[in-house]
């Protein structure tokens, strides 16, 4: 009977144990520097796509078991943001351990931003800020290529209309504030 007790207790072990590293162990990190209404989209080995709409800590979905190897990198920037990845490779330890100490830091690359709205899918409208014109296909954030000076001057109009719709620019001129966003909006019906 002792014998059958011990095997009882050590098969138990045994699937505790197998039933622990089943459920593998996550990988994330923090985000700093994203502005206000733009977001990112990471992938963790070329997958797993994560969207974030804010600073502060991220998970992706997909737990990797122990051992496996995770390269977190950006997938789609945020519109005038570049983000870069740091601590983004490794391995997962032999215990599938989480990882929480990815770091993504954004920060500007354009000074006139906005948002776009009510553009029908399949159709183009092109704004133009003094010599500078910026196709835009899709509703969302845009920002125009580059930075300017605090104190420069802007005056974003839309120089091609969609087929059938007509755009308009609110907020589409003033002088630049380092470090704000520029509150452009363009809505189209």
């Amino acid at each position: 009977m002792i014998e059958s007790s011990a095997i009882r207790l050590l098969c138990c072990t045994l699937a505790a144990a197998s039933l622990s590293a089943c459920g593998g162990g996550e990988v994330g990190g923090t985000v700093s520097g994203l502005g206000t209404g733009l977001s990112l989209t990471l992938n963790n080995n070329d997958a797993d796509p994560l969207t974030i709409t804010r600073n502060g800590s991220f998970t992706f979905a997909k737990t990797l078991s122990a051992d496996s190897a995770y390269a977190v990198t950006v997938e789609a920037q945020p519109a005038g943001q570049l983000c870069e990845v740091a601590n983004g490779t490794g391995s997962l330890n032999a215990e599938a351990d989480t990882v929480d100490n990815v770091t993504v830091t954004c920060t500007r690359t354009a000074s006139i931003t906005g948002t776009l709205g009510g553009l029908v899918v399949g159709t183009a409208v092109v704004l133009r800020n003094g010599p500078t014109r910026l196709p835009l296909t899709g509703n969302g954030p845009f920002a125009f290529p580059g930075t300017v000076a605090a104190g420069t001057k802007y005056n974003v109009e839309v120089v091609t209309q969609p087929k059938d719709a007509t755009c308009t620019v609110a907020n589409g001129n003033g002088s630049f504030v380092e470090n704000a966003d520029t509150n452009i909006r363009v809505a189209c019906i």
